[in-house]
């Protein structure tokens, strides 16, 4: 898998892991922790300046084509 694409397969699961979270075990903190991962996605789609894709890029992951 590329950075782009554990990127985009790690927010997903934090998102989806924090709504379950807080619609099932009613931890509505979780939502504060969504709206970050929201919030970063953002910012990176603008500035491609993502902490996740340096770290993996660090460690081996091969790039793709958002994150050089």
């Amino acid at each position: 898998m590329s950075i782009d694409r554990v990127v985009m397969a790690f927010a997903g699961t934090v998102v989806l892991v924090t709504v379950a979270a807080a619609l099932f075990g009613g931890l509505t903190w979780a939502l504060w922790i969504t709206g970050f991962v929201g919030l970063n996605m953002l910012q990176a789609a603008f500035t491609g300046f993502c902490p996740l894709a340096i770290v993996l890029k660090k460690m081996g992951v091969r790039p793709g084509v958002a994150f050089d």
